[in-house]
């Protein structure tokens, strides 16, 4: 299952849609500005907020929160910096964690769990300028939350770089 983001508009306040591999609208990033941390919806095509993210307030590390229906469902955060590749943590709720790593930046990086490959996020099958893809290996996964994972370890990778 492959869905297509339009990199450029990641900004606050912007509200961009991700298609899937036909070019039809499957969820809406909704970007909410003039909010004092960090926030992000991901809509369906109804409207329905499927995933609230946030940053976390008053933490030693830049970290977002991924919630679902009132519910914290995961914390991702920077894991360690390396010359080469960025590594985030995702911790889920129920203990088990994924693995994100890659080159962040460049939108070449994959979401693991226990050594397993979900998700591929690339920028290399994609001729479209400023789009990247996310390509989901896994039947059982959630697209929503892999989805949404993306959007945080590149928004934290953003503000991390804009910060240096």
């Amino acid at each position: 299952m492959r869905f297509l983001v339009r990199d450029r508009l990641l900004g606050f306040g912007d509200d961009y849609w991700i298609e899937d591999q036909d070019g039809n609208k499957v969820f809406l990033v909704d970007g909410k500005a003039m909010r004092l941390r960090d926030t992000f919806e991901l809509k369906d095509t109804q409207g329905r907020v499927l995933i609230n993210i946030h940053q976390k307030m008053f933490a030693l590390r830049d970290t977002m929160i991924i919630e679902r229906d009132g519910d914290t469902l995961a914390t991702v955060k920077r894991k360690r910096l390396s010359l080469l590749r960025n590594h985030y943590r995702v911790s889920l709720v129920d203990g088990t964690e994924l693995d994100v790593s890659g080159k962040i930046l460049d939108r070449e990086f994959a979401i693991d769990f226990d050594g397993e490959l979900l998700a591929q996020i690339s920028r290399r099958w994609l001729h479209i300028r400023e789009t990247y893809g996310v390509d989901i290996v896994r039947d059982e996964a959630d697209p929503a939350l892999l989805i949404a994972v993306a959007v945080c370890v590149i928004h934290l990778a953003d503000k991390e770089r804009e910060e240096d």
